[in-house]
């Protein structure tokens, strides 16, 4: 009996092993400069303690965030890839070699959520064609966060990324929101280079019409969190300075 029941535990052993996924988690870091247990379950800072592995947007602020879940975490026993605009797509699935071992990954932006306009969507979208399984964890989204506070539209909305650099194609942009908005009520949210903000309030006041309404959110979570709606017109009778500040810009229109 003992023979046998031994025989049925290493079964059962074999066959844990045989079904084990990896997981690939996605862990949010503060968007700014905050403890990350202000805005993160402790069950995040878990998974940073835990986790060999890590794909990361930036390496320098990757160490710094896992250094503040935790000053014992010993960085220099962590492996990291760099996942950045400059990677190529042929170099992700490499990226994954751990998880081909059975072994834990996770993926840190520079800022707020991972993948979502975050360079390391083309990870998660690997691990998913290699059937791992892939585990979101609760953080702060700039775009969520923003769209929450702003008072506009939660039930449609559309994230446009960086406006085009080309006055003439981003002029285009601003003519493309301002008829989704007015046609299908959506709330369009989009970022600029933190140093020409001020200039992008400029550039909406003179193109959009001026009862159209921009909601400003500047350093989110962070000590100058700061989030205003109100109309073109008011903004340009009461610019911000916010150049070099952090922030996330949405536009909708009142019925």
């Amino acid at each position: 009996m003992n023979s046998s029941t031994t025989k049925s535990k290493g079964a059962d052993s074999d066959a844990s092993s045989a079904t084990h996924r990896p997981t690939l988690y996605l862990l949010p870091v503060p968007l700014s400069d905050v403890d990350p247990s202000a805005v993160m379950p402790q069950s995040n800072i878990e998974v940073a303690r835990s986790v060999r592995h890590f794909i990361v947007e930036n390496l320098r602020s990757a160490r710094r965030f896992l250094k503040r879940c935790d000053r014992s975490i010993d960085i220099d026993s962590l492996t990291f890839d760099v996942l950045d605009e400059h990677t190529r797509p042929s170099e992700v699935a490499a990226m994954l070699a751990p998880m081909e071992r059975g072994e834990d990954m996770a993926i840190v932006s520079e800022a707020g959520c991972p993948a979502v306009a975050d360079p390391g969507s083309d990870a998660v979208a690997e691990a998913q064609r290699r059937g791992y399984r892939v585990c979101p964890l609760v953080g702060p989204s700039s775009i969520l966060l923003a769209l929450m506070a702003s008072g506009f539209n939660g039930q449609t909305f559309a994230f446009a990324g960086y406006l085009p650099v080309d006055q003439h194609a981003r002029t285009a942009r601003l003519r493309e929101m301002q008829r989704r908005i007015e046609r299908e009520r959506q709330t369009q949210i989009f970022i600029e280079t933190p140093y020409r903000n001020n200039r992008l309030i400029r550039e909406l006041t003179a193109t959009l019409p001026h009862d159209m309404l921009l909601c400003v959110a500047t350093d989110i979570t962070g000590p100058r969190q700061n989030i205003t709606t109100k109309t073109l017109a008011r903004w340009a009778a009461e610019p911000a300075d916010i150049d070099r500040v952090p922030s996330i810009f949405l536009l909708f229109r009142q019925d």
